[in-house]
């Protein structure tokens, strides 16, 4: 699959002498026209693409399928074709590793535009977490403006945002 970005965050210096875990995930990308399937997230204001972590030895377009089943309810999932691979370096706040190394491979595929019941984690729920069809020019802007101003930013907008603009070149 095609790298398209390494990030480091901000508070990455170096990872030398650095305890990194690493840990896989997918991201779906639904679309049609300009539409396209994304979460907002009212804790974080964002958008992002349904997605999460693999479990240990899942294979990647199956944690793919049951990660945007879990978070939009998405029914008829096919036509799954690789789109790129983002990896990026963060902080870890949990106890043995400084560093987090995430990779998130990331699909397109095409879904029904009616969804089911989304079966979402406590903490997802929690953070005000809904599936949505957003205009994609909508949902770029919208994470441009919370980057910019918003104090309840998450990690993960930047790597969201510049997934989203891709998205949107590649189906001008």
């Amino acid at each position: 699959m095609q790298k398209l970005k390494t990030h480091y965050h901000p508070e990455i210096n170096t990872l030398e002498n650095k305890s990194v875990f690493t840990r896989l995930s997918t991201r779906s990308i639904a679309v049609q026209g300009d539409t396209i399937l994304l979460l907002y997230t009212e804790r974080y204001e964002d958008y992002s693409l349904p997605g999460g972590g693999l479990d240990l030895g899942e294979d990647k377009i199956e944690g793919m399928v049951r990660e945007l089943i879990e978070e939009t309810g998405a029914k008829n999932i096919r036509n799954i074709r690789p789109f790129g691979l983002y990896e990026e370096y963060r902080p870890w706040y949990k106890s043995g590793y400084d560093v987090q190394h995430m990779i998130s491979y990331c699909y397109t595929c095409d879904v029904n535009k009616e969804l089911g019941t989304a079966n979402m984690e406590h903490y997802e729920t929690n953070n005000g977490m809904k599936a949505v069809w957003v205009n994609i020019h909508e949902a770029i802007n919208h994470n441009k403006r919370t980057m910019a101003t918003s104090d309840k930013k998450g990690m993960s907008i930047e790597r969201e945002t510049f997934l989203l603009k891709r998205i949107a070149e590649s189906i001008n």
